[in-house]
């Protein structure tokens, strides 16, 4: 574990591993959290009062992003309730999809625990149908 920058990433850290997610620090205000039974691994990235969790659901040629797949992954009915999509050139001609969330912290007590959770937990649920969405772009 590195040390932290920010007060509030300690608290969560202790609060996500009390949980039974394996927590790393591998950057100031950085995290990585790994869901045990999945071993879907999460990045969490605190920016002031904002915690915001990413994490990459496949690697893909830019070429097999194309319109129709897009349309897929911006659609209200596609089954994700309440994370994002986002494209990251990464190298090579291929692009990094990840499924993205945020929570806004408060004062570091028990509502903004819950906010913690819930967001991980959203992540990770809609991560599987992410993938679903995404099964038919060639890696």
């Amino acid at each position: 574990m590195t040390a932290t920058t920010s007060p509030l990433l300690g608290p969560i850290h202790a609060l996500l591993a009390e949980k039974g997610y394996v927590v790393s620090e591998p950057a100031p205000d950085t995290l990585t959290i790994r869901e045990v039974e999945s071993g879907v691994t999460t990045r969490a990235v605190l920016q002031g009062d904002i915690l915001f969790l990413s994490l990459v659901c496949t690697v893909a040629p830019k070429a097999a992003i194309t319109p129709a797949i897009m349309a897929t992954m911006l659609a209200a009915d596609n089954g994700i309730s309440t994370s994002y999509f986002q494209l990251y050139d990464a190298g090579s001609g291929k692009v990094a999809v990840t499924l993205n969330n945020f929570c806004k912290l408060e004062d570091g007590g028990p509502e903004d625990e819950d906010e913690v959770l819930a967001c991980v937990h959203f992540l990770l649920v809609d991560v599987m149908t992410a993938r679903k969405v995404l099964s038919t772009l060639n890696s």
